[in-house]
């Protein structure tokens, strides 16, 4: 039996931005990973609904999304979800990583992406979301 692959959500209003964070990950940012799909919207409400569901691994939000940015979003995630999933934000300028913090997110990642630190990011957060998941289930 194989296990599902792990499902990465991609929130922007901007569908280029979504592009270039799925180029920069990859569809198996780690051999240890394994492939991931992934799941990309625009709207706010897909991504509460996803989140909601618990239906995602990892979300990645862009933090100068419009109107609703991923940096409020996580926030608001992180404080009403119980077990959120984790969030990474990207953010545009490397002095925003403050703001990502604020907002609880458990990485960032800062455009222009570099593919490397991008899917070695991402990859953390997902071998500790399996970790936490399996831990649950025993």
């Amino acid at each position: 039996m194989t296990e599902r692959p792990m499902r990465i959500l991609v929130f922007s209003h901007r569908p280029e931005v979504r592009e270039s964070i799925v180029n920069a990950i990859g569809r198996r940012p780690a051999a240890d990973i394994g492939r991931v799909e992934y799941v990309e919207t625009g709207a706010v409400s897909d991504v509460l609904t996803e989140m909601d569901e618990a239906a995602v691994d990892v979300a990645i939000l862009d933090g100068e999304a419009q109107p609703t940015g991923g940096i409020g979003l996580t926030r608001q995630l992180k404080n009403e979800i119980t077990d959120c999933p984790p969030i990474v934000v990207a953010v545009r300028r490397r002095d925003d990583r403050w703001l990502a913090t604020w907002s609880q997110a458990d990485a960032v990642l800062v455009h222009p992406l570099d593919p490397l630190t991008a899917a070695e990011t991402v990859a953390d957060v997902l071998r500790s979301r399996r970790l936490a998941v399996e831990s649950a289930a025993r």
